[in-house]
């Protein structure tokens, strides 16, 4: 039995899949490798796993159709994204698609460890000890995990969820982007901050009439606010 639980890894380069494979291993984790989509997908299913790492491109299969399948079946396993094209397009649709973080290669295996940490502690639905948040129809319950706009269940992706928490968590507070990826993705913005504007977007989507509540202050960030 793993230590950590079990990663899923999807990937078709047999030498980035195996440089994976070693580094989760020695950091405890058990580790299933899929060198195509289909094969991926089936995987998943079968063993729900704790993460999931994804290439985009895949034989059979893309990564982001592997991802949209789970969404759709109401299967909320974090996934990390891995991509060799380096441009806003893959990093966008991933993220749109429920994805809760993105690579791009080449990447460091230790980096990819440290992602894979952050995203499963988001997910690990530690209860916080605060009540629940509310601000204007939007209410949050840290400990349930839940969110709800005018009583009804909104569905978020972890990092969504710790987003949205952070932000409520002091309302009308402004914070940077900057400060969101440090607290909530926990890692300094080696690429840009654009994670921070897709992930805010899709909360905004999927809160639907409720979407003011987090509000832009242009040119410093995000705030939520009644």
């Amino acid at each position: 039995m793993s230590e950590k639980g079990l990663v899923l890894v999807v990937e078709d380069e047999r030498p980035i899949a195996d440089l994976i494979r070693l580094y989760l291993q020695r950091d405890g984790y058990g580790v299933q490798v899929e060198g195509d989509g289909a094969a991926g997908l089936a995987a998943a299913r079968r063993l729900r796993p704790a993460a999931c790492v994804l290439d985009i491109a895949l034989p059979s299969m893309d990564g982001t159709e592997i991802c949209r399948r789970l969404r759709a079946e109401d299967i909320w396993v974090p996934i990390i994204f891995l991509t060799a094209r380096d441009d806003e397009v893959d990093r966008i649709v991933g993220l749109e698609l429920g994805a809760d973080d993105y690579l791009t290669k080449p990447f460091s295996p230790r980096e990819l460890v440290a992602r894979l940490k952050a995203v499963l502690r988001r997910s690990g639905g530690t209860p916080e000890p605060d009540r629940s948040r509310v601000v204007g129809p939007v209410r949050l319950d840290p400990a349930r995990r839940e969110v709800t706009v005018d009583g009804v269940a909104v569905q978020l992706t972890s990092t969504e969820f710790d987003l949205l928490a952070h932000l409520m968590s002091r309302p009308g507070r402004v914070y940077t982007r900057d400060e969101l990826l440090s607290t909530v993705w926990g890692y300094a913005a080696h690429g840009g901050t654009r994670t921070v504007d897709v992930h805010v977007a899709q909360v905004r989507a999927k809160l639907g009439a409720a979407a003011h509540v987090v509000r832009t202050v242009r040119g410093v960030g995000y705030t939520a606010d009644a």
